[in-house]
């Protein structure tokens, strides 16, 4: 019987990974396809283990399932599989275009919504749409071989949801125990006709014994009719019972003579399950034992009939399995509703609670369990021969093992962990699962991760890559928040983070400001296509671009350490040495950014009133690129408010503090208020004086610029009608536009412009909010600019808010306006839609149509935090 236990109480409870986080929805949605199974000589990972090798080959470092569950080191897996019958494969995994296939780089091809899930997976919910008729993998793939000009071809423009010719497969797991696990399958025929399904649940060992020869071939097999035993010394035995269905048997070993033309070693391979039931051949065990198992099951379903498979993995030997299994499910169901109603009040509007619960849950279904050793697979293992590599990828990052659960932006296009995303991811995390979002925070620094000479490492396509120093932001956010829920400082966290964050600081100044000027270079930075031309590969005959966005980057980082020392000193007064510091370092900054000298111009264009980056040229000669993007609004994210209450006892640390502003005035006379508290007793630390925050509110909130009816666009709309051409070896230029982007400069997935992009709407929403903390309603500025209608700060910031709510909300046609094209309707009519929710990674600029990865909960989850937000201001 299911033990009755708050999902709080199961959250606080320690060394969860062994306790109620020990099983979860970690397997990748794709594992075909990626850098860590890419074993080519010259590093084409799309193309050395397709979709088609998929079903045949056994990973190395992973694996992957439709809606699946693991331990949380990925030693067994379980995940269901379906057949119509009719397609030439079982599906068994998500499909989808590699970025050579597409029009738009990778693309999921497949409909699927994660419906919820507690934070512990005591209960999680998952919900696949899989057509009746064949399914179209060459029409998908045919349809794609578009011009940039074009629009995706997805998987409802094809005609295999005409009709409702469709099965809704509700894939549904309870834990009655920690090593308890009940999975139900609810198959729902949403067409006009009957119809069968095969759905086969299995049950399968990660493929570990191969590359670790301390471990022999684990054993599954058959002990009855409906049950099996697993058996392995890395986790011991556990039961898989079963209701009905046959037990078919194979080996987790990869087909060798398919994917190699070579000779296998094994008789029954990975791909006997699926050869047996869709071509009837004698590729299962008859003994009743591998390492893969599938219980088939082949369900007759009249229109709109649905039917349930039951299966059970436990640790224990269970005489009745089924006697609380619907109990267990109606308990873990019931925990689950209360845990939401605790964090997502009842006040908040219907519909914006359904948007806030999907996105919370959608987070938590995108956990992942990331297996990376990067010197064994350049280098292979004890006692494997070294693979032929002429691109030594990630060459420089022997050190890094990564071996964990990790959230992923989404588990299908970016099956990897991306440490800029997990930022923001954890912001969100922190509303939900507090331990979780500190625990991922502190992972990435721990020396398994973080470079020796301090770089955070970005992601596995080149861990070297520089994206945005916004670690330190997300720590102490989620410090913050933390501790306004629990009334108490985790200072162990901030203090563990913060002495790394000072090795990664310090990698930033070395490395990205090597000339010593206090303006930095940080290259692509993530913000893709917004540059005239790639800042990575800058045009022959530039030396230097010194980059706005990174320069503000690296103020924000100076005040989030400032910030962070300051509450450190309160019980370690060492710490008021590296306030003043870091205080110093932001100063410095700041007054780089908008000083005149010899060899640099200011980024602030006193006649645009705008951030621009400035390149220097081997002739001497310096320019801004006068482009209208976030590169300049970045500067409003360094802002910090500190309370007077919070120096009262640093005495060393006012000492330094006033040395600096007294011998160095004109630092300190270019920022804002440091001097000065407000009537509630708030010192405002930022960048921008009055004038330019007022100057760049002017723009930003302009919807002939940068305002949509959505949120903040990453590029101005004036260069719709106005581009930015740069003259030098060529001519480089950037058009507005509202999607993807037509450019294919950087490949891949980085072709957008001018979309909306949650992250850096939900930093410009909470700085707005921190500026309101100091200056107060009395502020007010035109919102939208022209309009005559004034706003205080905190006022446009929830109005911002709301234009982000809107793109999850019904429009006039009763469609969710990110799918205000949905030609069909699917979304706004099919009651077996028209409550589903996806996360898109980013949003058109015009008509705020998602676009991109269409699963990216994990930033795009910000979305919730911005309906709780609304709430509390």
């Amino acid at each position: 019987m299911a033990h009755t236990i708050s999902e709080t109480e199961r959250l606080a409870v320690s060394d969860t990974y062994k306790n109620w986080k020990k099983w979860g929805p970690y397997l990748a949605e794709r594992q075909w396809g990626t850098v860590r199974e890419d074993y080519s000589e010259h590093g084409n990972a799309w193309e050395f283990i397709d979709h088609d090798k998929a079903r045949s080959n056994a990973y190395r470092w992973g694996e992957e399932g439709i809606g699946g569950f693991c331990d949380s080191r990925e030693i067994l897996c379980l995940a269901p599989a379906f057949w119509n019958g009719k397609d030439p494969i079982l599906k068994e995994r998500l499909f989808g275009l590699t970025n050579n296939q597409g029009n738009h780089g990778e693309d999921v091809k497949e409909l699927y919504f994660h419906q919820v899930s507690t934070p512990s997976h005591s209960y999680s919910k998952y919900l696949y749409k899989y057509p009746q008729n064949e399914f179209p993998y060459d029409d998908l793939v045919k349809n794609n071989q578009r011009s940039r000009e074009e629009t995706e071809f997805e998987l409802l423009d094809s005609n295999s949801f005409n009709d409702k010719a469709y099965f809704d497969c509700f894939i549904e797991y309870a834990k009655a125990d920690i090593d308890d696990i009940l999975m139900k399958i609810t198959v729902v025929n949403r067409g006009k006709k009957t119809a069968d399904i095969h759905v086969l649940p299995h049950l399968w060992f990660r493929n570990f014994w191969k590359h670790n020869k301390r471990y022999n071939r684990p054993t599954i097999k058959a002990i009855k009719d409906n049950c099996v035993q697993s058996k392995s010394p890395r986790n011991g035995r556990y039961y898989f019972y079963h209701e009905h269905g046959a037990q078919l048997f194979c080996e987790n070993e990869t087909n060798n003579k398919r994917v190699y033309n070579a000779p296998n070693e094994i008789k029954y391979v990975k791909d006997g399950i699926n050869d047996h039931v869709v071509n009837g051949k004698p590729t299962v065990n008859p003994e009743k034992n591998g390492s893969k198992l599938a219980i088939w099951h082949i369900l007759e379903l009249e229109p709109g009939e649905e039917k349930s498979i039951k299966v059970r993995l436990s640790k224990n030997i269970l005489e009745t399995p089924w006697d609380d299994f619907d109990a267990v499910f109606e308990q873990r169901i019931k925990e689950c509703e209360s845990f939401y109603g605790d964090i997502i009040k009842k006040d908040i509007p219907e519909a914006q609670q359904a948007i806030a619960k999907k996105a919370f849950s959608g987070l938590l279904w995108t956990k992942q369990f990331y297996y990376n050793d990067v010197f064994k697979w350049l280098f292979g293992g004890p006692g494997e021969e070294q693979p032929n590599r002429t691109d030594m990828r990630n060459l420089g990052w022997q050190h890094l093992t990564n071996r964990h659960v990790i959230s992923m932006p989404d588990k299908w296009e970016y099956p990897w962990y991306a440490a800029w995303d997990l930022a923001f991811h954890m912001v969100s995390f922190v509303e939900i699962d507090p331990y979780f979002a500190k625990e991922q925070l502190l992972l990435v620094l721990q020396e398994r991760y973080m470079h020796p000479n301090g770089q955070i490492p970005a992601y596995e396509w080149n861990f070297s890559d520089v994206n945005p120093p916004v670690h330190s932001w997300a720590v102490w956010t989620v410090y913050e928040k933390d501790k306004q829920r629990t009334g108490k400082p985790d200072t162990p966290f901030l203090e563990k983070a913060f002495q790394k964050l000072l090795i990664n600081f310090t990698w930033w100044v070395n490395q990205k400001d090597k000339s010593g000027t206090d303006l930095f270079e940080g290259g692509f930075l993530g913000l893709d296509n917004i540059g005239v031309f790639d800042r990575n590969h800058m045009p022959e005959g530039i030396t230097r671009m010194q980059q706005a966005d990174a320069t503000s980057w690296m103020a924000m980082f100076s005040l989030n350490m400032l910030h962070m020392s300051l509450e450190l000193s309160k019980t370690n007064k060492i710490h008021e040495e590296s306030a003043a510091k870091f205080f110093r370092h932001f100063l410095n900054i700041a007054w780089a950014m908008h000083h005149i000298g010899k060899k640099n111009i200011s980024l602030w264009d006193d006649k645009d009133n705008f951030y621009y980056d400035v390149v220097e040229m081997s002739s001497g000669i310096t320019d801004r690129l006068r482009v209208r993007s976030l590169v300049g609004i970045i500067p409003l994210f360094a802002v910090e408010i500190i309370h007077m209450d919070l120096f009262a006892e640093l005495k060393r640390f006012k000492v330094r503090a006033a040395d600096i502003v007294r011998t160095r005035p004109d630092l300190a006379s270019l920022i804002s208020n440091i001097e000065e508290a407000n009537a509630d007793g708030n010192y405002l630390f930022s960048i921008m004086r009055g004038h330019r925050l007022e100057h760049l509110l002017k723009r930003l909130l302009d919807e002939d610029e940068f305002l949509s009816d959505y949120g903040i666009r990453s590029l101005s709309k004036f260069h719709k009608e106005n581009p930015f051409v740069f003259e030098h070896h060529g001519s480089h230029q950037i058009q507005y536009e509202p999607g993807e982007s037509r450019s294919g400069m950087f490949g891949g997935n980085s072709n957008w412009r001018g979309p909306i992009w949650m992250p850096l709407n939900y930093m410009i929403i909470q700085s707005l909010r921190k500026y309101f903390t100091y200056y107060g309603p009395s502020y007010v500025y035109e919102f939208p600019t022209g309009s005559g209608k004034k706003l205080n700060l905190n006022e446009i910031a929830n109005e911002l808010s709301k234009r982000l709510i809107k793109l999850f909300e019904r429009n006039a046609d009763g469609k969710f306006q990110y799918h205000a094209d949905d030609p069909e309707n699917h979304f706004a009519k099919d009651e077996a839609f028209r409550n589903e929710h996806l996360f898109y990674e980013f949003f058109d600029g015009d008509n705020g149509k998602g676009l991109g990865a269409s699963h990216q909960t994990g930033w795009t989850a910000l979305i919730a935090n911005l309906i709780l937000d609304l709430e509390n201001n």
